[in-house]
């Protein structure tokens, strides 16, 4: 998704005083590409802001990414099934917003499908065999998560369960940065952190434009939609996967099958939370449209845009236009 290409290009295209007072940081975090911004009519205090928000960035992820061996998360893969594991309060937070949306999905959404996701090497274009996949599938359910919240513990039911929160921790990163901006007094701002966007307020008068791209064409945009103060995450097959006879293998797993999920091939989700939308971005690529699409609509406040397995693209009411059908091809 270029939604960051685009925003950058609607700060840039910004005339007059307030030009002079976006302050611009792009850097990488998380495993990706982050672009944070902020205006104010003290530069100094803009500057404080943006400087906070990669704080709040570079300090979730050295909690929750798994590929680091001193954070809460690696801890918790490592031995969590043996005891239970004492973690800090943004984990545990997150864990429990994880486990509140695989209860709402009946288990579409579940952080434990990295216990057959960690066998997928997308750079080597390496996957499990059935029998392999057969073996770990049991380890997928978030029931095996025991979450103590007064102790701040973490403990697994059973061996082989591995978790993995890269469809929920970028979208809480960037919440909270928001958060952290808003505390400075900031009113515009924006924190992108790869498919996750958290817009502060508009963009000195005018809507952020925000853009979906193709997932076949990275050089097209299916639609773009103006947004004030919301966040947008986009789950797609295009981000991370490889090809094998013909058959797309990606990173966004059925948690029923330990197979990539493959009725969508974007899911784009708008929303007041960024947690949430990452989290039900991923929770509606695996539903499918249909089933996403009821799953969205009983959420007051959320919209989605979601591009099926055969390239149609299909809108949420509250996107919808005036007088159309919610259903519309992309390409011939």
């Amino acid at each position: 998704m270029r939604i960051a290409a685009l925003l950058l290009a609607a700060c840039a295209g910004l005339a007059g005083p307030a030009q002079a007072e976006w302050i611009v940081e792009d850097t990488a975090v998380m495993g990706t590409a982050v672009h944070v911004r902020a205006w104010h009519e003290d530069g100094a205090r803009a500057r404080a802001a943006v400087a906070d928000a990669l704080e709040v960035l570079h300090h979730v992820d050295a909690t929750m990414s798994p590929y680091r061996a001193d954070s809460d998360l690696s801890r918790v893969n490592d031995r969590a099934h043996l005891e239970p594991i004492a973690v800090g309060p943004e984990l545990l937070e997150v864990l429990a917003h994880a486990a509140e949306v695989s209860e709402l999905t009946a288990g579409a959404f579940d952080v434990t499908f990295a216990s057959v996701g960690r066998f997928y090497d997308y750079r080597e274009g390496r996957r499990p065999d059935a029998s392999a996949i057969a073996a770990h599938l049991p380890s997928i359910d978030w029931h095996h998560v025991h979450l103590d919240r007064s102790a701040g513990t973490v403990a697994f039911a059973r061996e082989g369960v591995s978790i993995d929160l890269g469809g929920i921790a970028k979208g809480y990163a960037v919440e909270r940065a928001i958060a952290r901006m808003r505390a400075h007094g900031i009113r515009h701002g924006q924190v992108t952190a790869g498919g996750d966007t958290r817009l502060l307020g508009d963009r000195v008068g005018r809507p952020w434009i925000i853009g979906i791209q193709d997932p076949r064409d990275e050089t097209r945009l299916v639609t773009r939609i103006p947004l004030v103060d919301e966040a947008v995450a986009t789950s797609g097959d295009y981000e991370r996967y490889f090809e094998e006879d013909g058959i797309r293998y990606h990173h966004i797993l059925d948690p029923t099958s330990g197979d990539s999920a493959r009725k969508v091939r974007s899911a784009t989700i708008i929303g007041p939370d960024a947690t949430f939308t990452d989290a039900f971005s991923t929770s509606v690529f695996v539903l499918g449209p249909e089933a996403g699409l009821a799953f969205i609509e009983a959420r007051p406040g959320y919209e989605a845009v979601i591009v099926d397995g055969e390239g149609q693209m299909h809108f949420s009411s509250g996107l919808a236009p005036p007088g159309h059908q919610v259903t519309a091809r992309t390409a011939p």
